[in-house]
């Protein structure tokens, strides 16, 4: 094993002691203490790498390697929150992996082994896993311009601290030097796969060129209140009994259509009263829905409106579903994709197209800036869990795909495919 790669698994095993749980993950939600150390700690790791640090108002942080003066950026990361209770790879490995990345095509430039036309940045986006602060990828969603900064820093977690006050907490304060979008030319991610088809098929990486339509809803059901003993069961209108009539309905859907044209999910309830003697006369919950054929997706949600509609009749309740994401099967940008097989084969690595389940914030900056987007296997496809791991040779292999795909984009490769 080389220095190099040595140093990579050193530097992440000490990023992983932050928030570290006691089943081998961590647990850094956006704004939170853990989440001010790991940023901490990177920030003293960019500062010892020839890095310049940098600080946008939606919490973004940014490492500066200036290569050619006044020429547009680079842009190569992930995120460093976690879900609660979560895995140690997912979001970190692709920071982590940017910041080796970019010092070693720095070091090249500096030496005159590389002609740069680009500058290079590192970025860790501010909560990307939207579980304290909703939405999720809400830092590259400010960047991006899909998300007002105001509206942003406004909102708050379930305990009512803002971003605003989060960031203030903890956070290295804005300091006006941070790129913006006009800035940037090219943008590349690594990140675990979280599912199986890597590990199953013995491929070495993933090029993402396309991502599963989604549709994303609040859904709110409305009973009465009611004692749990005394109320006779004809009268009730339970909430609760409501939401697990949607949550069966959704689940159940999925048995309709071919084994992996639909995934389906709900999440995060919130019953009131929540009391153990009252019927609950209010449950929130988000529900997801996946797929990646569009028209999987539409039938779906006109076959789940008819089973809401029936789950209304049954418990005497109010159900309403309210969008809150949707987006189609979107593709990243072919050049890219071409990129990203051209550096696989030139590293000696197997490699197949790949479409991403899960939404990254490369899926917000694709939408604007030309994008590269690279997966290494997940064992057993396990994610946002303790459990989530890739093996060191596939991780160090992510890394040295990662670095070709930057070089080749500092260089302006992806202007001649």
């Amino acid at each position: 094993m080389s220095t190099t790669h040595e140093q990579f698994l050193a530097d992440f095993a000490t990023m992983s002691s932050f928030g570290a749980t006691p089943g081998g993950g961590v647990e850094r939600q956006a704004g939170t203490a853990a989440d001010h150390a790991t940023r901490t700690w990177f920030s003293q790791w960019l500062a010892q790498h020839g890095y310049t640090e940098t600080v946008d108002e939606a919490g973004n942080q940014f490492g500066i390697m200036e290569l050619v003066p006044g020429a547009p950026y680079v842009l190569v990361g992930s995120h460093l929150d976690s879900q609660p209770l979560a895995g140690r790879y997912d979001g970190a490995y692709g920071v982590l992996a940017a910041a080796h990345a970019g010092t070693r095509i720095a070091a090249e430039a500096r030496a005159g082994k590389l002609d740069p036309i680009y500058n290079l940045a590192v970025v860790n986006w501010f909560n990307e896993e939207g579980s304290r602060f909703a939405p999720s990828m809400m830092g590259s969603g400010v960047f991006t311009g899909k998300l007002e900064l105001d509206v942003a820093l406004a909102t708050a977690d379930p305990a009512g601290t803002t971003v605003a006050e989060a960031l203030a907490a903890g956070h290295r304060a804005a300091d006006g030097r941070a790129p913006v979008l006009a800035q940037v030319a090219r943008y590349a991610e690594i990140h675990i796969e979280q599912g199986r088809d890597l590990e199953e098929s013995g491929t070495h990486v993933g090029i993402v060129d396309r991502t599963w339509a989604a549709s994303k809803y609040r859904v709110t059901v409305d009973g009465a209140q009611s004692h749990t003993g005394a109320t006779r069961m004809g009268d009730r209108r339970d909430a609760l009994y409501g939401a697990a009539l949607v949550i069966a309905a959704a689940r159940e859907l999925t048995a309709e259509f071919e084994p992996g044209l639909l995934h389906t999910s709900v999440s995060e309830l919130l019953v009131l009263p929540n009391s153990p003697v009252t019927i609950a006369r209010q449950v929130l919950m988000n529900l997801d829905l996946r797929s990646p054929d569009e028209s999987v997706l539409a039938l779906a949600m006109e076959r789940l409106g008819k089973r809401i509609i029936d789950a209304e009749h049954d418990s005497r309740t109010d159900i309403r579903l309210d969008l809150t994401h949707n987006w189609g099967v979107l593709s990243y940008q072919p050049s890219g994709v071409a990129l990203g097989k051209a550096s696989a084969d030139g590293l000696g690595y197997t490699h197949k197209e790949v479409m991403t389940v899960a939404g990254h914030d490369s899926t917000n900056m694709k939408d604007v800036i030309p994008t590269v987007m690279l997966f290494v296997p997940s064992v057993e496809g396990i994610s946002h869990n303790e459990a989530e791991y890739t093996r060191d040779e596939d991780a160090l292999r992510g890394v040295e795909l990662l670095t070709d795909v930057t070089r080749r984009l500092v260089r302006g490769e992806l202007e001649e495919n």
